[in-house]
């Protein structure tokens, strides 16, 4: 990402809070820069985002003005410079493991920030938020099928081959009315924070205008890698069926297509992260990739094969 000028970053900082410490640099990757501000009582959060993720500013800040109690307190944003501040939201859920109590809890709540957003995705896609929506996606489908992929000749044949049912199936899952609206696709336990009995969903910028759904794929995967969780666990069909309270009856079948669907969805986003890295990072970006499009692959088998 451009090289943060740190002197205009924490003049803009102290516009908004009294740092009683210097300013430190949590962490930086190439798609963000996070430094921690001290303050009297525990931290704030500045995070200047890349290009790749310009919109999270933005984003994060019209979430918290209609949801304050579901994502992180916003202190300040700038959408031109792409920064964000934000009040400490306490501890990320990892740090108490990945218990699936604490998804129960989370779960419905997130759903109906969704659903209410779904009326806003016009213009969350308006600032830059991508548009993953499902009419969109067979065309990111060849772009991702057509990339040099970190897979084996066959895997990639066969995900050529799953191309034309994938058009198909996309457009049965617009047949079936759910609203695209915003869609998280990074939603594990080091973005779930718990304050007290408060539980926030912070972190935005792998977010997209997409089928709702998608957004548990995620989350299921690191309750199978986690907590080793099968799909068959009964803790599995016990957060589906809390998710989809706030949607409505007779969605269960519904939700199964998008999450087959959503893994290939969130392929196509790491692809996106991909093409922006610069070539020294991407041998080890590709371990993560790999994984990723391997469990994509799933969704190349018909149930029930």
């Amino acid at each position: 990402m451009p090289e943060l000028s740190r002197d205009a970053a924490e003049d803009w900082i102290r516009s908004l809070v009294k740092p009683i410490a210097p300013i430190e640099v949590a962490h930086e990757r190439p798609w963000s820069t996070v430094l921690r501000v001290p303050l009297r009582q525990g931290s704030a959060w500045f995070k200047a985002c890349s290009p790749v993720q310009a919109f999270e500013p933005a984003l994060t800040a019209s979430l918290y003005a209609r949801w304050p109690d579901r994502v992180a307190e916003v202190i300040g944003h700038d959408a031109e410079r792409a920064w964000l501040l934000l009040a400490d939201a306490g501890a990320p859920l990892r740090e108490t493991g990945n218990p699936p109590e604490a998804w129960l809890a989370a779960l419905p709540g997130y759903a109906e920030l969704q659903h209410g957003e779904a009326i806003h995705a016009d213009e969350h896609l308006a600032v830059g938020v991508p548009d993953m929506r499902p009419t969109t996606l067979p065309a990111r489908y060849r772009d991702l099928v057509g990339s040099d992929l970190p897979l084996d000749g066959d895997e990639i044949e066969a995900l050529q081959a799953f191309a034309p049912r994938f058009a198909e199936l996309c457009t049965e899952l617009v047949v079936r009315g759910v609203p695209s609206s915003v869609q998280h696709d990074d939603l594990h336990s080091a973005n779930l924070y718990i304050e007290g009995d408060r539980l926030r969903v912070l972190d935005w910028g792998d977010a997209s205008i997409s089928h709702p759904f998608m957004s548990l794929v995620v989350t299921f995967r690191f309750l199978e890698e986690t907590n080793r969780l099968a799909p068959t666990d009964p803790w599995i069909s016990r957060l589906r069926d809390a998710y989809l309270e706030p949607w409505g009856s007779g969605l269960a079948e519904t939700f199964e297509l998008a999450i087959r669907l959503g893994m290939v969805a969130h392929a196509i986003a790491w692809l996106r992260q991909r093409d922006y890295l610069p070539p020294e990072a991407i041998a080890d970006f590709d371990r993560g990739f790999t994984v990723i499009l391997r469990r994509a692959l799933r969704s190349t088998v018909e149930p029930g094969a």
